[in-house]
């Protein structure tokens, strides 16, 4: 089994996600140490942190769907909605509860942002379906992504059960998953994009951006089928991978070219593909760092849900009252507080909300 609770979870899943969330609030925190010795840290490119969320996303579901293929022989409509049921009682109460308190600051002045960008939408995750959205609750545009993912890919392999064999409607669904985002972004292709429409209008919309879990999925099917050449073959995998990153960050397209507006958003998830059967081989840690690792991964969606809108738009909007806040020392602070509050997120709610939903 891929993960469970305590001792079961695979420790190199654990790394993935972990360095996943810190990567993200790395990148949304950067910003204070401008002017201090550590401006730049850590002073490498690095690989986009929601694509790695992206991949182990889809990599986790898939195998969850493939194991109930294994032992039912399918995957029906008597199948979706247990499937949601789980997924949104992991999921959605937290972004509810985070976007009623996104809400009560930025409408109190307390954190910086638009509340005239808030509406319905946000309820239904549509703000970013098919067009971009900014201002409010900015980090909640990857969320759209999976929740809808959550929606879709069942109910594209429920029909595809209707027509092939069990291996088969699982390729057939995820090559799906592959194709749409890649067509679609193939066919709004803008040779005088501006950077900001790069970011907001391709980068963080649905329909642009399912194929990035979809590789998750496609590597699933790997682990469960080819298995013995998941496990033979996985340092060349990983070789392969690292590899990639390196070629992805160093190669800096310009934003106008079709690449950076097509196939870039493939090559990077296709890079973290390709360190999953080096990651699921990872099954315990034997150094006291790993406690820390772990931990960081249990409580990284808290930390995603927190660090950007709870914490670092309170911060953008007081700036002026800290002065010297924006050097290292308040850096450090704004880490412990995002773990501590992170922590007392997922198991003062977050983990109440699984045991509910394990309990019905």
């Amino acid at each position: 089994m891929l993960e469970k609770s305590g001792s079961e979870r695979l420790f190199g899943l654990d790394i993935i996600r972990a360095t996943a969330i810190v990567l993200v609030v790395l990148g949304h925190s950067r910003f204070m140490l401008q002017g201090t010795r550590l401006e730049g840290f850590p002073y490498v490119r690095m690989i986009d942190g929601v694509d790695m969320f992206f991949v182990l996303s889809g990599f986790l579901i898939g195998n969850i769907m493939l194991r109930q293929v294994q032992v039912k022989g399918y995957f029906s409509v008597q199948e979706l909605l247990p499937f949601w049921k789980r997924r949104w009682f992991r999921t959605l109460p937290s972004y509810y509860l985070i976007l009623l308190l996104n809400y009560v600051l930025v409408k109190s002045e307390i954190a910086a942002g638009d509340i005239a960008q808030f509406d319905w939408r946000f309820f239904f995750f549509l703000q970013n379906f098919s067009s971009p959205f900014h201002g409010f609750f900015w980090e909640s545009w990857s969320l759209t992504i999976e929740e809808w993912f959550y929606l879709a890919f069942p109910i594209i392999l429920v029909l595809a059960h209707k027509m092939f064999l069990p291996k088969q409607a699982f390729l057939v669904s995820v090559i799906v998953m592959l194709l749409f985002p890649l067509l679609y972004r193939a066919g709004i292709y803008d040779v005088e994009i501006k950077p900001e429409y790069f970011d907001l209008g391709i980068r963080k919309v649905v329909l642009t951006r399912l194929d990035s879990i979809g590789y998750g999925l496609l590597a699933a099917y790997f682990y469960q089928y080819y298995n013995l050449q998941w496990v033979k073959y996985r340092w060349a995998f990983f070789t392969i991978g690292v590899l990639m990153m390196m070629v992805i960050l160093n190669l800096n397209p310009g934003l106008t070219t079709f690449y950076a507006q097509v196939f870039n958003f493939m090559v990077s998830p296709m890079s973290v593909m390709m360190l999953l059967p080096v990651a699921s081989s990872i099954k315990q840690y034997k150094w006291r760092v790993g406690k820390i690792i772990t931990h960081i991964s249990k409580v990284s969606y808290a930390m995603y849900l927190l660090n950007l809108g709870i914490l670092l738009d309170v911060i953008r909007n007081k700036s002026q009252v800290f002065g010297e806040a924006k050097g290292i020392g308040f850096f450090l602070v704004y880490w412990a507080v995002l773990i501590v509050l992170s922590t007392a997120m997922y198991h003062f709610y977050e983990k109440p909300m699984m045991d509910l939903r394990d309990k019905f």
